[in-house]
This record gives structure tokens, sequence and C-alpha cells, in this order.
């Protein structure tokens, strides 16, 4: 048997974007069979995904934490962060990312 990891969240990335018309099939079955998996492994985990019903936003927020700015730059400069974050963009539009200090609360 697993036991749940435990961290400390210290930062939380945020990852904002629409998922393109055609590619919603293809998209979920990347998120979560490779990319989510993928960051898992590398020390980012995921704690929520959020879906936009209103307004001028990107439809989709979702969230990741870690527990130290070290693993999140080790994560940055690797070839399989660029990889996966390639991979994602070419199933959305509007994509953007931003690394922020966790606070226990909503954030955008």
């Amino acid at each position: 048997m697993t036991l749940p990891i435990r961290i400390i969240p210290r930062y939380r990335l945020l990852m904002r974007y629409d998922i393109k018309l055609d590619q919603y099939e293809p998209y979920y079955q990347f998120v979560m069979n490779e990319f989510v998996p993928a960051l898992h492994n590398m020390g980012l985990y995921m704690i929520a995904v959020w879906h936009t019903a209103y307004g001028d936003y990107p439809l989709r927020q979702v969230e990741f934490v870690a527990d130290s700015l070290d693993t999140i730059r080790e994560i940055f400069q690797s070839d399989h962060w660029e990889e996966l974050e390639e991979q994602l963009k070419s199933y959305t539009v509007r994509y953007e990312r931003k690394l922020v200090r966790y606070k226990d609360s909503f954030q955008f």
C-alpha cells in the first residue's frame, strides 16, 4: 500500500488556458495519462482544477503545488518539462502560467 505524499506547499503553479474545440478528447487523455503523472513524479502536485463558467477568462485554471523553489527551478529547466508544456500548448489557446507563493485560498 502506498502512503499519501505529505508536503508543506510553499509555491503554487497556476496554469490557465482554453482547450481547442477539436482537441477535448486528446487533451484529456494527455493530461490524465501523461501530464499530471509526470509532474507528480517531478515533485509538482495537482491540488485543483477550476472551470470558468462566466466572463472573458480562460476556461481552465489548473493548480499545482511544490514545497521548494529549487524543485520548481529544476523542473522548469528540464527538457521533460519543455516537452510536456509544448504538448499541452498544442491542445490549448490563450495559455499562460504563473508561479506564486502559496496561500491557502483561491489565487489568480
